[in-house]
């Protein structure tokens, strides 16, 4: 097996990195990761963040950001991170009126391709982070490939979610492979899920549709350390090795009963540390 830098998502630590924000980072560096994926910043400087990123010796590889913050003022925010030193810098997630099918998907198209001359001004590279819900078909085709025919590579590059993947009922290995030489960074996370039908609420458990009393049971749908769930990690891992990936990123959204993240985020790397990697 390929080695390959593997960097975390700090959402998957987030309450950590809200209560101590360096102190997290240099668990995160101890526990063996290269490089790390930020999901906001916590009221830190640009300057701050790089500079204790350079003395814990960790790569800033890319940053999650949401899309209307992106949005609000793209300038800044793509000077920002590239301030801190990020290559990439991706879209997480889009809010229901943004998604495929939405009356508002074509305009979404054309502002992806504006941030992402934005960002390649500020030399790095724009991404989007799938879920299953562009999974939905657009005139026959899958919302996400719409995107990714619609955009030039050059200006948008995929960050493809393994586990969202399988979720939607495709084989994640081969949906990577289809995007040989645009899947820079792949998302490592794996999952427990009872039958083939998504539950009920299931974005309750990344903190979406949060007004919904009724959560998904634990015993039908679950994160798990990389490693430890359904995914054939090692299928995932050669494939995005042959896709020309430079980043594999765990993230794990919540931690399994009975866990701390900061646990659930070092029984990930040490599995992926047996492989070789």
């Amino acid at each position: 097996m390929k080695k390959m830098p593997i960097a975390l998502q700090l959402y998957s630590v987030r309450d950590d990195m809200a209560a101590d924000f360096e102190g997290t980072l240099k668990k995160v560096k101890d526990l063996g990761y290269d490089g790390v994926e930020f999901a906001g910043l916590f009221g830190h400087g640009a300057e701050e963040v790089k500079e204790i990123l350079g003395k814990l010796n960790l790569i800033p590889v890319s940053a999650h950001v949401p899309y209307d913050e992106m949005m609000s003022d793209p300038e800044k925010v793509m000077e920002t991170y590239s301030k801190i030193g990020c290559k990439y810098i991706a879209i997480p997630y889009m809010t229901e009126e943004y998604r495929p099918g939405a009356e508002a998907f074509p305009k979404v198209i054309e502002n992806i391709k504006m941030l992402g001359k934005v960002a390649k001004e500020k030399g790095m590279t724009l991404l989007y982070h799938n879920h299953d819900f562009e999974f939905e078909k657009v005139n026959g085709e899958y919302g996400l490939d719409v995107l990714y025919s619609s955009v030039p590579s050059d200006l948008l590059q995929t960050e493809i979610d393994t586990c969202w993947v399988n979720v939607a009922g495709e084989n994640p290995s081969e949906y990577i492979r289809k995007y040989t030489g645009r899947a820079p960074v792949v998302h490592l996370k794996d999952f427990f899920m009872k039958g083939k039908e998504k539950p009920a609420h299931l974005y309750n458990l990344i903190g979406i549709d949060s007004g919904e009393k009724e959560k998904t049971d634990e015993e039908v749908f679950g994160f798990r350390p990389v490693g430890h769930g359904v995914q054939d990690m090692p299928a995932i891992i050669n494939a995005a090795a042959d896709a020309g990936a430079e980043w594999l990123v765990v993230e794990q959204d919540d931690p399994e009963k009975g866990k701390t993240p900061m646990e659930s985020v070092e029984a990930s790397i040490k599995y992926l540390r047996t492989l070789g990697l």
